[in-house]
């Protein structure tokens, strides 16, 4: 399962980094939300699995708990990625319509007489 689990972060993290050095808005904020993902993904597969542990609910006779930092901390990752990719489509909406591209190559390519 770990490994199943690594294999996939990996694999994430590879087409999250290769989105994000293209040109394409679109694709960059594909990116950027895969990435989000893979981290907290990340962050969750190193708390181990809650096999044979209990909700961090304390009972008598319950010595084995599930640690709730990890949790707490993607739960937190979620929101604040939420609304860092809210922010990047619209931002990625302003552009479209200041510039009429998602290019970056020719967002910033100088126009004639410019110099």
């Amino acid at each position: 399962m770990q490994i199943d689990t690594a294999l996939l972060v990996g694999v994430m993290f590879a087409i999250s980094t290769y989105l994000l050095l293209q040109r394409s808005f679109i694709r960059i904020l594909f990116g950027f939300i895969i990435f989000s993902n893979a981290g907290n993904l990340f962050i969750l597969s190193m708390s181990g699995a809650p096999k044979d542990r209990n909700m961090p609910i304390v009972k008598d006779g319950v010595t084995q708990y599930v640690d709730p930092l990890p949790q707490s901390l993607v739960l937190t990752a979620i929101v604040i990625g939420f609304g860092l990719a809210v922010y990047l489509i619209m931002l990625l909406y302003r552009i479209i319509l200041d510039s009429r591209t998602i290019d970056i190559e020719k967002m910033f390519k100088p126009e004639e007489g410019d110099e």
